[in-house]
């Protein structure tokens, strides 16, 4: 067991032989570190927390009461192996999420970027992988095997497929079923997940130009109306587009994938 002199433990708490306890890291009351954790430095564990199996996080994330982190992935196909989940840095793991690490059909890794929000009640599950700058609302659950790109947002109660690709800047409505995949930027709304549009909001406020704000929606109208099929459409637009957002949108759609795609309407 390695813990550096600056980590603060409360003395109900449980930091196994094995674990590695970074600077500055403080763990609170009755939490439960196991053997094969790494907390890196200044990360903060708060009371009543599990921090279990082959488990990193970064610095300066911290997590909230009553998460239960790396305990075994909720896939009847598990049996045991040794897999990881890895957290990035500065993240902030609200009250009562679970996180799940990869399995071995899957990969062997869930990993999670870095400066996300989880809101009370997410549930990511294993083998996801999911960007930087994410926001998941409360009680919003994340099956095995999804994708989900930088800077995405999933509102509250909404459900994400297993194997679903969701790609960066796209922004997910409450209590919304997504169960194919979204284009980058893309913004999905109704209780069965329909695309309805783009995050123009998220686009501006990141201060995207004019004129990429422009094409893209050219390109949106594209995707959804003309002849052949949607790949088809995207493909035509790679050889079309001189903007780096609309190739950035039909690559996704080109890149091989499990799923069907949500299309303009």
């Amino acid at each position: 067991m390695s813990i550096h002199a600056t980590a603060r433990i409360h003395d109900s708490a449980i930091v196994e032989e094995g674990a590695e306890i970074g600077p500055d890291v403080e763990v609170g009351a009755f939490s439960v570190i196991g053997s094969k954790v790494k907390l890196s430095a200044g990360v903060r564990v708060k009371s009543h927390n599990v921090i279990t199996g082959q488990t990193e996080i970064g610095e300066k994330t911290e997590v909230f009461p009553f998460c239960s982190i790396g305990d075994i992935p909720q896939d009847l196909k598990f049996s045991g192996e040794d897999t990881r989940l890895i957290i990035g840095a500065r993240n902030t793991i609200r009250e009562h999420v679970t996180m799940n690490p990869g399995t071995a059909h899957g990969g062997g890794e869930t990993v999670i970027g870095d400066d996300c929000l989880f809101m009370a009640g997410v549930h990511v599950a294993h083998d996801c992988r999911i960007g930087s700058r994410v926001i998941v609302v409360n009680q919003s659950g994340i099956a095995g095997h999804a994708v989900i790109g930088d800077d995405v947002i999933i509102g509250g109660v909404s459900g994400v497929h297993q194997w679903v690709r969701i790609g960066k800047g796209a922004i997910i409505g409450g209590v919304t079923k997504v169960a194919k995949d979204v284009i980058p930027y893309g913004m999905v709304d109704a209780d069965a997940g329909e695309l309805r549009g783009l995050n123009l909001v998220g686009l501006r406020r990141k201060g995207v130009d004019r004129a990429e704000i422009t094409a893209l929606r050219a390109a949106y109208k594209v995707l959804g109306d003309g002849d052949g099929s949607f790949q088809e459409r995207a493909a035509r637009l790679m050889e079309e587009t001189d903007s780096a957002y609309v190739k950035e949108v039909v690559e996704f759609i080109l890149t091989d994938s499990d799923r069907h795609f949500l299309t303009p309407r």
